[in-house]
């Protein structure tokens, strides 16, 4: 991999103190009462202590099992997934009814043994969520679905509130950090889709840095985004789950993450979450309501 040596030291600015509140009990809680799962949890999120604390949490729907096998994502992989759950919809709305929270994030793992890729299934899951809680704001975080436009169109006629797929890395380095049958244009195609069925929905993207990209790649990256008309990114540095992981190169300096916030939002994005401890779903809520209104 091209790039400086990887740094085995954490810098100060990624250093986290964990701080368990009831609220955070009470969510641990609830997803075991009810059989779900959280990103949090599956791929080692470094701020679940913290969202978890706020009432907020990134529910992964279809399995803790990902027919893909990415080099970075620390959620287990096999050929195939586990059975559907079909019940799995409205356990997922109760338990969001029940923990009182106003914006919730879904996401799923890949499932390429599934005929839609678990298309219908997310939907359903969207769907539950707003038929029993209409005041609340969902965002689908979906896998690219092989690029299959009516598995997209599943999830968009569900029609959640903001739709996220995360192209991860920039294009050089597809090949070596995701997955072969995952592609920079196929997500670029999947977000430019998700606005030309429903221009109404808000798209969104992520993108980790600190394995060795450039900062000219970084913010070609993010032409590339501007250029299929999504409106929300974020960017935050790759934390290496764990020694079977590719390592990090770098560790990328707040000031340098403040240069592609401006330079973002300099793009026209409607909103811009980029520092060290940024992921894809870091405090949702409130970037959906910045830039809705």
């Amino acid at each position: 991999m091209n790039g400086p040596s990887p740094q085995k030291r954490k810098p100060d600015w990624l250093r986290i103190r964990f701080r368990r509140s009831e609220d955070y009990f009470e969510i641990a809680r609830t997803l075991r009462a009810f059989g779900l799962h959280t990103v949090c949890e599956e791929a080692h999120c470094p701020n679940s202590t913290e969202c978890w604390g706020r009432r907020t949490a990134t529910f992964m729907i279809l399995g803790d099992i990902c027919t893909r096998s990415c080099r970075f994502c620390a959620v287990q992989s096999s050929k195939a997934g586990r059975p559907v759950d079909i019940a799995e919809p409205s356990r997922l709305a109760e338990a969001v009814k029940r923990l009182g929270i106003r914006y919730a994030v879904v996401t799923s793992v890949d499932r390429d043994d599934l005929p839609d890729g678990g298309a219908e299934h997310f939907a359903r899951c969207v769907r539950a969520i707003k038929d029993l809680s209409p005041e609340l704001q969902v965002e689908a975080l979906i896998p690219d679905f092989r690029g299959g436009l009516e598995s997209i169109k599943k999830v968009v006629e569900s029609e959640p509130d903001v739709i996220g797929h995360n192209i991860e890395t920039v294009s050089r380095m597809q090949s070596q950090l995701r997955d072969p049958r995952a592609s920079y244009e196929t997500s670029l195609e999947v977000l430019e889709t998700v606005k030309k069925l429903n221009p109404r929905i808000y798209t969104k993207s992520s993108l980790m840095v600190g394995l060795g990209e450039s900062q000219a790649e970084v913010l070609e990256s993010l032409n590339d985004l501007r250029a299929r008309g999504v409106d929300m990114v974020t960017i935050g540095q790759y934390l290496r789950p764990s020694v079977r992981h590719v390592p990090v190169v770098e560790y990328i300096k707040p000031e340098v993450f403040e240069l592609y916030r401006f330079e973002a939002q300099r793009l026209g994005f409607k909103h811009v979450s980029s520092g060290p401890l940024v992921r894809s779903s870091y405090h949702a809520a409130e970037l959906f309501s910045r830039q809705a209104n």
